[in-house]
């Protein structure tokens, strides 16, 4: 073979190699982005369960003499 066609072949490898790779990358990016999108919601569930518990607790009663007094 000549050698730009040994050239020509080379870059096709080369670009069939990147195209394999930056399909890798994104199918590995959607997936990290599923799981940070399950991580938010759990944490907004988080949040409002906590604030909920703390608005709870902020309403406990004072403090009162035991009856037997």
């Amino acid at each position: 073979m000549s050698d730009e066609t040994n050239r020509i072949t080379q870059l096709e490898e080369m670009l069939a190699h990147q195209t394999k790779t930056i399909e890798e990358l994104s199918d590995q990016l959607a997936e990290q982005w599923k799981t940070v999108e399950q991580m938010r919601t759990k944490l907004d569930r988080l949040t409002e369960r906590f604030l909920s518990l703390e608005e709870q607790s902020l309403e406990a009663p004072g403090i009162t003499r035991p009856p037997h007094y």
